[in-house]
């Protein structure tokens, strides 16, 4: 898979003391990667280099995304279980799991980048209209 266009790269951070191996690092630097051009509405993809406060953020991210990631596949619970064909499933999370994972998601990004500015002058959060 190619996984180009990295705000974080893997040695950066092995160097901010990430102990994740490179394939799992990739996976969530992604997911990482795309909640931030959410709030920041695609904005920093493009860049030629990224800031340090978006790198931080971005490792930030990881260590919480993977923190839920890993709860949420702890915590499954059985939703049925069939013995004849032996087929199980699982519930999904309740709503307010994700709304807590998005928040923080939220609140990350906008800790770390809510003061950052493109070249021009334009908020990386920007979301309105000059008059």
């Amino acid at each position: 898979m190619d996984f180009s266009g990295q705000y974080l790269t893997y040695n950066d951070y092995q160097a901010l003391g990430g102990t994740l191996n490179e394939m799992p690092f990739n996976i969530l630097e992604f997911e990482a990667r795309q909640n931030i051009d959410k709030y920041t509405f695609g904005r920093l993809k493009d860049l030629s280099s990224q800031s340090q406060e978006t790198k931080l953020c971005v490792y930030k991210l990881i260590g919480v995304i993977n923190g839920y990631s890993e709860y949420e596949t702890s915590n499954k619970s059985k939703a049925s279980e069939s013995t004849d064909g032996y087929s199980v499933s699982y519930s999904t999370p309740n709503v307010s799991f994700s709304e807590s994972k998005n928040n923080e998601i939220q609140n990350i990004v906008r800790e770390y980048l809510v003061d950052c500015k493109l070249e021009d002058g334009t908020p990386y959060m920007y979301c309105g209209a000059d008059v």
